[in-house]
């Protein structure tokens, strides 16, 4: 995962953390709330550009959407033949990850590790 990329998912969820979405009381749906319950970027413009900022290539994140999905699944169904699609499912991946990586009990924990990241 790109470092710039990482960093903007890392205020996204403590965006989530300051809007009272994640809690303690539901860290099991913390990857839910911040990247499953809504898409993360809406428009083929800004999704594009998206990739651009973060130095991903249009092909580059079908290919990690698509083996990401053969490699959790099995095999994948979806076709990501467009910026928006991709860009909705690497934030759903990157920050899969990313709150794995951090493997914080509580908000308090997670927060400070988010803040680690983005300073």
């Amino acid at each position: 995962m790109k470092t710039s990329a990482k960093q903007e998912l890392a205020y996204h969820i403590l965006d989530r953390i300051s809007d009272g979405v994640i809690t303690n009381e539901n860290k099991d749906e913390w990857h839910f709330h911040c990247f499953n319950e809504d898409h993360y970027l809406i428009g083929y413009y800004a999704c594009s550009q998206w990739l651009e900022e973060h130095g991903i290539g249009e092909f580059e994140a079908a290919g990690i959407c698509t083996d990401y999905e053969e490699e959790n699944f099995g095999e994948s169904h979806n076709t990501y033949d467009n910026s928006e699609k991709a860009v909705n499912m690497l934030a759903y991946i990157y920050g899969e990850e990313l709150l794995s990586e951090i493997d914080a009990e509580t908000i308090e924990e997670l927060q400070e590790e988010l803040q680690a990241i983005t300073d």
